[in-house]
């Protein structure tokens, strides 16, 4: 199937990671170009997402070079396994996790915004992730919840724009997922299955916007 990605402009942040490489390879094969964002850029563009003048500048920079920014990808955030369980009901590390993950895409998304909205066309697409329905670190939960309940709102703010807000959210990411799902548990999935998903929903193919997709089988026995 043609997603409609050829000449389209994609900016992956944390394009270089273990997840966002995948999206960029996708993105690509798709006819895409897609610049990678990350922090310490070996190739394409530094962006520090936790830094609004970062942020702006490299979207500007984006648009400067390829005249027209149709998607972001937003994928940079700390691992949840840099979150220090024995600290994961502090109030300090919970607004790190927060400003790390949620602020932070919605920092990109505000800054990518403007020029979509002039173009009547986007698509902004965040990675959450399947602690977001769970119990039990606290940081962990509310970094990913607080990143689906922000691309909800903006998804409603534009509703009726031609651009597009989700997230998509895995449980455990590996090369080689298991079938198996435990109770409790999210199912597992690959970068490049979750790189399928978000090469749909960046695509003007996707009319879907304001929701959070679960990717690999979402928690076992929760609503």
């Amino acid at each position: 199937m043609d997603l409609g990605l050829t000449g389209r402009v994609v900016l992956v942040v944390g394009g270089a990671g273990f997840i966002g490489s995948a999206i960029v390879r996708r993105a690509t094969d798709e006819g895409a170009t897609v610049v990678v964002a990350s922090r310490h850029a070996r190739e394409g563009i530094a962006l520090d997402a936790r830094d609004e003048h970062s942020v702006a500048a490299g979207i500007d920079r984006v648009i400067e070079e390829h005249g027209r920014l149709d998607a972001v990808v937003v994928t940079a955030a700390p691992a949840a396994q840099t979150l220090d369980p024995s600290l994961s009901h502090h109030p300090s590390q919970v607004a790190e996790a927060v400003d790390a993950k949620a602020l932070s895409f919605l920092r990109i998304a505000n800054a990518a915004i403007p020029g979509m909205r002039s173009a009547g066309y986007g698509r902004i697409v965040g990675l959450s992730g399947q602690n977001a329905f769970l119990t039990g670190n606290i940081a962990g939960a509310v970094r990913n919840a607080a990143m689906n309940v922000i691309a909800k709102n903006l998804a409603d703010e534009l509703a009726g724009s031609g651009i597009t807000v989700n997230t998509v959210n895995p449980g455990s990411v590996t090369e080689d997922p298991r079938p198996e799902v435990g109770l409790a548990r999210g199912g597992e999935s690959s970068p490049t299955q979750i790189a399928n998903l978000v090469a749909f929903l960046i695509s003007p193919l996707s009319a879907l916007s304001g929701e959070s997709i679960a990717i690999g089988h979402r928690v076992r026995g929760v609503l």
